[in-house]
């Protein structure tokens, strides 16, 4: 025997509440749902309804935690705001999405959204409701048609002279189920309940249903003087944009939260990148995003401190202070202890005082490395690479004066004794720039406190080798041949649907910014090999701009190094004369190489005077080079010549 017609299984609505006029035992029958504490109806969604029920849903968006977040951290610095009283006629605002920079804000993000907002350039609320409404498969067909009328460049039909004050506001486009309504309201008499009758059998699409509609709708359009011919023509059109139409409550509430973010953004944008960095704290990828995106809006974003820094990302002085909790496997709740632990007894003067204070436990020695790592440290010891090499030490430390703490054992605690008993550091030099960035981006996921191409720069002008930022005002003045330069970050290869040769978009980070480039199969095959994260290549750049972005086409690239040869005669060192060492200096510029560039040290002396010695050797002068210079012992800067 088989049991038929009863529900394998049953499962609950991720957000919908339904309301009663009474109490719901009177209406439907409930069951005790396992995994919630409250009840949850018997019959389905649809029947519901049916039953008397109106059913709610209730959708928990990340973006209004970013929102009340914002909204807190402008608190704090005594700006209050009132979401709920903010004007919907923010020029900033509709500048900003008319503009694309729109990264973060919610809905709009998207590049092909993006796209739509250059073209459409938005400046009411309405027309953000609208394009929310359309950027979906189906009536983003009609973007192009919204768009034309909106600029004038083709006429706004209303279908009928009474349906102009239904259609007004959308350019003659159905976009909305409730305009739907409104025209069977206004052309065939019908009552709101046969509108919404007619509105779910439009998206039904069963023929005897729609049938009947259609013979409704022309006889009540005949009533109030329109002809079969023209009410069908309406009828046949309401019925196509139907299928697809947005409901316009949704997409209004939708648009609100749409326009807050991007008010926030427009307006308070240390706020907004704080308050939504601490949301995305764990993906490593849009943190870069958005620390990117920053840069953009001249918002600087501080390195981490252990002495400054809040678990989650926060604001200080129209600056973001890079959340501790944001570094790589150090752990949220880790971080949090350390908040704590500083609140509680003070700032942490040195790197003892931090070990003793912590709990071991919830900072070992892996999370302790990445934070030296990520420069957290830098106000208490400045040298990353010494902390990283005493880790075992200073952790191992750390627990023995957690391990004396616990068994009631005062020795390490009398001031004097503590210091006396504290372990030696052992003498390590500084790592070059190179090095200290490439372990803050292993550590942060993204280089913060400077770019590995910093001190290629002079090279790469005297080389006409142009950065981001010089090159895309260029490019939007029609410019399309560049020499670009920059590190590799990412690579996606994809396969052509027609042909089935590879392709690849590659992101590239110069010190300005981060540019996406589509090598095309050719220029990919010649080019593979260098395209490799962590690879720092010069380019040559076919730019295309459009609708005020720019898009990058790889025609070819070659090692910096090689583009960038000879740009520098040579390097003047400035050293103090007290503290300097030449022959380490000397090892730091390793074999001699006559095709490369001399080295001038120049030293400070008494009366404001200078001396200036020039080594006998030549040096090939690439970015290591120049890096380990820069951090030797005794160098105050180098520069070129």
């Amino acid at each position: 025997l088989q049991l038929e017609g009863l529900y394998r299984n049953a499962s609950t609505h991720a957000a919908g509440v339904v309301i009663g006029d009474r109490p719901l035992t009177e209406l439907t029958p409930l069951y005790r749902d396992p995994r919630s504490d409250l009840p949850a109806t018997q019959f389905n969604m649809k029947w519901v309804e049916s039953a008397g029920l109106v059913k709610f849903d209730f959708l928990g968006l990340k973006t209004l935690t970013v929102i009340d977040r914002a909204l807190k951290y402008l608190d704090k610095r005594g700006a209050r705001v009132d979401m709920a009283e903010l004007p919907l006629d923010d020029a900033k605002t509709y500048e900003l999405m008319s503009a694309a920079q729109t990264v973060g804000v919610f809905q709009l993000e998207g590049q092909g959204m993006r796209d739509t907002l250059r073209q459409l350039r938005p400046g009411s609320i309405e027309d953000v409701t609208a394009v929310g409404a359309l950027y979906r498969p189906g009536p983003m067909d009609n973007i192009p048609l919204f768009i034309d009328c909106k600029f004038g460049r083709k006429p706004v039909d209303y279908l009928h002279p009474s349906l102009e004050v239904v259609l007004k506001e959308t350019y003659g486009v159905i976009v909305y189920q409730e305009q739907v309504m409104q025209i069977a309201q206004i052309l065939a008499g019908y009552s709101l309940g046969e509108a919404d009758l007619l509105r779910r059998a439009m998206g039904k699409k069963k023929k005897e249903e729609m049938d009947q509609q259609r013979a409704r709708f022309i006889s009540g359009a005949a009533e109030k003087g329109v002809s079969a011919e023209q009410s069908g023509g309406i009828f046949d059109l309401v019925d196509k944009f139907a299928g697809y139409g947005f409901n316009k409550s949704h997409a209004a509430a939708y648009a609100l939260i749409s326009y807050q973010t991007g008010w926030l953004k427009a307006n308070a944008p240390a706020e907004f990148f704080a308050a939504s960095m601490s949301l995305d704290i764990s993906t490593t990828d849009k943190l870069a995003v958005f620390y990117q995106d920053a840069k953009k809006f001249g918002i600087k974003i501080r390195a981490p401190d252990v002495n400054l820094s809040a678990a989650d990302f926060d604001v200080a002085d129209g600056e973001v202070l890079y959340a501790l909790g944001g570094i790589r496997n150090v752990g949220l709740q880790a971080m949090e202890h350390v908040v704590a632990v500083r609140a509680e007894g003070g700032p942490f003067k040195d790197l003892f005082d931090f070990v003793e204070r912590v709990d071991p436990k919830q900072v070992n020695r892996r999370s302790f490395e990445t934070l030296a790592r990520a420069g957290a440290f830098d106000s208490l010891h400045a040298n990353r690479a010494q902390i990283v090499a005493a880790a075992d030490v200073l952790v191992g430390y750390g627990q023995s004066v957690a391990a004396e703490r616990a068994s009631s054992q005062g020795s390490l605690f009398g001031g004097d004794q503590v210091e006396a008993q504290r372990p030696r550091l052992p003498k390590i030099d500084t790592w070059s720039s190179t090095q200290r960035l490439d372990e803050e981006l292993a550590a942060v996921g993204f280089y913060l406190s400077g770019h590995p191409m910093d001190d290629m720069v002079p090279a790469l002008r005297r080389k006409r080798v142009d950065l981001l930022a010089d090159v895309l005002p260029k490019a939007m003045s029609g410019a399309e041949a560049f020499r670009m330069a920059g590190v590799v970050r990412r690579k996606q290869e994809r396969a052509s649907a027609s042909s089935g040769e590879k392709f690849a978009f590659v992101t590239f980070s110069d010190p300005t910014g981060e540019f996406e480039v589509l090598f095309p199969p050719e220029s990919l095959r010649n080019a593979r090999e260098l395209l490799e994260p962590g690879k720092c290549v010069a380019l040559r750049i076919r730019a295309k701009a459009r609708d005020g972005e720019v898009r990058f086409f790889g025609d070819g690239c070659e090692p910096i190094d090689r583009a960038i040869e000879n740009a520098v005669a040579g390097l003047r060192v400035h050293i103090a004369p007290r503290s300097a060492e030449i022959d380490a200096l000397k090892a730091r510029l390793g074999a001699a190489n006559q095709r490369g560039g001399e080295i001038i040290l120049v030293a400070a002396v008494e009366g404001g005077r200078e001396i200036e010695v020039k080594l006998p050797e030549r040096y090939t002068l690439d970015n290591a080079v120049r890096g380990a210079l820069k951090t030797a012992p005794g160098v105050v800067f180098v520069e070129d010549l």
